[in-house]
């Protein structure tokens, strides 16, 4: 599924054709796709809220599938099992890249934006970026785990939650439901902040102790939040729920504009506002490990591959709630 032009996805602008086979570089591996998530990040860029890095592109970054061709050496043969997240590659020589920082490095490259991703039956990654997929999750439950899984563990991570801490999510798609999971297998309290039912009760089912709207004031103050939904006007929100010394973490790639803040209402008492980047690879492999201790439960909805232009739609209208996956 190809996008040529950013259009709105009503138009359907991701068009199915046939294609060669991707050709591997001498450092990747070639993957026969089973399943790719569909995220918010797909929906930024083939709208327009992400500046195009190529075209045409094959989006998709949440990518399961089993490995075709191998470079000799690779850490991965021939019929392994393998996962393709959102970073795709870096320098590997920068500050950051030799700090354990590698997501801020400056020549990161990024799957479905830089190169061609997995709304495809094949699809090429280098062998150093793929990740072993854990037993406990078959190819659809897998998928979401690699951005919406690994940027919700981070955002946590980011978040500073306490131990037995109280947190809010602002916003439950498929990060936040995964992530939700996350932080009550470590103690936490959670609280989710949604417009839809749907959603709600889904957080509710997975263990949320409380539940409202947006805009609603929670019981009680919050320690560490997160904002996944894309709308820079719940940023004051959020920090207005916050107790002393509590962190705020701003989990997408793409925001838009956040009011001014109050200093006094919104960040004395020690409050911070962090960001979230991409994720190291590290990032990854822990969340993957952890999620299959617990174990995560996904719920996802499927579409066939050459539906991907519906996926976007019910994502964007939130139809479904939990993770949508092209299966192919």
């Amino acid at each position: 599924m190809v996008l040529h032009g950013q259009a709105p996805i009503e138009h359907e602008p991701l068009r199915a054709e046939d294609r060669a086979l991707p050709t591997p570089a001498a450092d990747e591996l070639l993957i026969r796709v089973r399943a790719c998530g569909v995220c918010r990040t797909d929906l930024h860029l083939i709208e327009g809220d992400l500046p195009p890095h190529r075209a045409p592109i094959v989006p998709g970054h949440q990518v399961v599938g089993v490995v075709e061709t191998a470079p000799s050496g690779a850490a991965f043969a021939v019929g392994d099992r393998v996962g393709v997240a959102w970073l795709r590659g870096t320098c590997l020589r920068c500050e950051y890249c030799t700090s354990g920082r590698e997501n801020l490095c400056p020549e990161a490259r990024f799957t479905g934006w830089d190169a061609d991703g997995g709304y495809a039956q094949y699809a090429a990654v280098p062998a150093a970026f793929a990740y072993a997929i854990p037993g406990a999750f078959t190819d659809v439950e897998a998928a979401p785990l690699l951005c919406a899984g690994i940027i919700g563990f981070r955002a946590l991570e980011r978040a500073e939650m306490p131990p037995r801490g109280r947190l809010g999510l602002w916003g439950f798609g498929s990060s936040a439901h995964v992530t939700l999971q996350i932080a009550r297998a470590r103690g936490a309290r959670v609280y989710v902040f949604t417009r839809e039912g749907s959603h709600r009760k889904l957080a509710e089912d997975l263990g949320a102790v409380w539940t409202g709207d947006v805009d609603d004031a929670p019981p009680e103050p919050l320690d560490s939040a997160i904002v996944f939904a894309p709308v820079g006007a719940l940023v004051p929100v959020a920090l207005e729920r916050l107790g002393r010394g509590g962190t705020l973490a701003l989990a997408g790639i793409y925001m838009t504009p956040t009011p001014p803040l109050d200093y006094t209402r919104h960040l004395f008492y020690e409050r911070q506002v962090r960001s979230v980047t991409a994720n190291t690879r590290t990032d990854g492999v822990r969340l993957l490990a952890e999620a299959a201790r617990i174990p995560v439960r996904l719920a996802t909805t499927t579409f066939p591959l050459d539906d991907a232009n519906r996926a976007l739609q019910a994502l964007k209208q939130g139809e479904f709630a939990g993770s949508g996956v092209l299966v192919s």
